[in-house]
């Protein structure tokens, strides 16, 4: 391994499972220390558990600042301050722009966009008094293209892009950075959540549109985050990476 992430920090939100624990394994591997929060406290304590406890899991609920702050202060305590942070945590939605509620709607944007700026609140002072630092959000291939029945998924996503360009601006001049990534299908449960909702022949439809005819692993989501998180990213900031095996440059 490299060590590109040798005397970080990595947070990550969603970090028990799929892309969250792909990245903390990556990040680990990279030589960063790593702590993580999820509302699934069985799998993180999995997790935490293959490396002997060294990334440090709370469980919490991304929705809310006092968890986060919860989260921020055993790992702090535990690692120093956050150079990293990689808001992963996300829903998908499957809703009725006419039948959805309010309180659904709410549940969506909190999740998938306004948990990121609460994460990014909470670890930001130390990153500006340090002039360093750098965030990444998962956004999604919604965020450009999206698919019926999956309302308003695309908008939350939207939202989180256009929060990344605005929060790069804000505190670039600290040497800030703050990117996000959008992958397109990868092996997840969430994608196998959205299969299961469509009929069989989706999956393979869904594949065969693929440049590569095939989706991502999660490793290789981690593998580019790893490298956003690291100064090998230094000039990168404010941009929205497509990780989608070719999807969105295609036509069909």
């Amino acid at each position: 391994m490299s060590g590109r992430l040798q005397g970080e920090h990595v947070f990550v939100t969603g970090g028990a499972k799929g892309i969250g624990a792909a990245v903390v394994e990556k990040c680990l591997a990279e030589g960063a220390v790593v702590s993580f929060m999820d509302m699934d406290a069985k799998s993180g304590a999995v997790l935490a558990s293959r490396f002997s406890g060294q990334p440090v899991f709370t469980s919490g609920d991304v929705r809310s600042a006092d968890d986060i702050a919860r989260a921020l202060g055993a790992a702090t305590a535990r690692h120093g301050a956050v150079s990293g942070l990689v808001n992963n945590a996300g829903r998908n939605s499957y809703a009725d722009p006419v039948t959805m509620t309010e309180a659904q709607w709410d549940d969506v944007f909190s999740v998938d966009l306004k948990s990121a700026w609460l994460c990014a609140r909470a670890v930001l002072p130390a990153m500006l008094a340090s002039n360093r630092g750098s965030i990444v959000n998962i956004a999604s291939v919604h965020a450009d293209h999206t698919y019926p029945g999956m309302f308003p998924y695309a908008a939350a996503k939207s939202g989180l892009v256009g929060l990344t360009r605005s929060l790069a601006l804000e505190v670039g001049a600290a040497q800030v950075r703050v990117n996000a990534l959008s992958p397109g299908y990868t092996l997840t449960e969430l994608v196998d959540e959205f299969f299961a909702k469509n009929p069989p022949a989706l999956r393979e439809q869904v594949i065969s549109v693929h440049p590569m005819h095939r989706m991502a692993k999660p490793a290789e989501i981690a593998n580019c985050v790893a490298f956003l998180l690291s100064n090998e990213a230094s000039f990168v900031t404010g941009a929205n990476w497509r990780v989608d095996g070719g999807l969105g440059a295609r036509f069909a």
